[in-house]
């Protein structure tokens, strides 16, 4: 499945990624979650894996007063350390294929909204990731209270993922064409 779902993703011109990444902004930007929060982690993209590209809602987050939080690898088997950012410029690949906060960045403890990426999820909110099982070791951290809030492509939903005891599902599923709220039971709805 993790191979099938890299392929269709990265058969998408970048053009298509773009646009679509585009309307999951701002569809991420009007969510209550997203607009009551006062504290969040995103993601910065693989842009090379076509993720979904959330760097324009960082202004527009910093502007509204939230204070944002990158993930950060501690090591390898261990769980995601988010970290504070007061600008972009604060992230650089540190060698784990995406940008990250430095070492030294002060660590977030209370998070209302952890943004996550992944391959494919289904409509009770689990997903398929890259496989190394660091948000699965990390949402239980800060999930409740946060509320686990997954962006993928429409083309990345499925009907089913089969899942392990340690598989942890997110709240909601923001694509660019709908938003689904697991909790409710209205998933794969418009």
């Amino acid at each position: 499945m993790r191979k099938r779902a890299r392929a269709v993703r990265s058969s998408v011109p970048a053009v298509g990624i773009e646009a679509r990444s585009a309307r999951i902004c701002e569809r991420l930007l009007a969510q209550p979650a997203v607009t009551e929060a006062r504290a969040l982690a995103l993601f910065w993209p693989i842009l090379r894996n076509k993720e979904v590209d959330l760097r324009a809602v960082v202004e527009p987050l910093l502007r509204a007063g939230k204070r944002l939080a990158f993930p950060r690898v501690v090591a390898q088997s261990e769980p995601l350390g988010f970290a504070w950012v007061n600008h972009v410029n604060e992230l650089e690949e540190r060698g784990h294929g995406f940008a990250e906060p430095s070492s030294t960045a002060e660590l977030a403890s209370e998070l209302d909204v952890i943004v996550v990426p992944a391959l494919l999820l289904d409509g009770r909110g689990h997903r398929l990731g890259y496989g190394a099982g660091y948000y699965d070791r990390t949402l239980p951290k800060h999930c409740p209270p946060a509320t686990a809030l997954a962006v993928a492509f429409d083309f990345q939903l499925a009907l089913d993922i089969p899942t392990l005891e340690d598989d942890v599902p997110v709240n909601v599923i923001v694509t660019e064409s709908r938003t689904l709220d697991v909790r409710s039971g209205d998933a794969f709805k418009a």
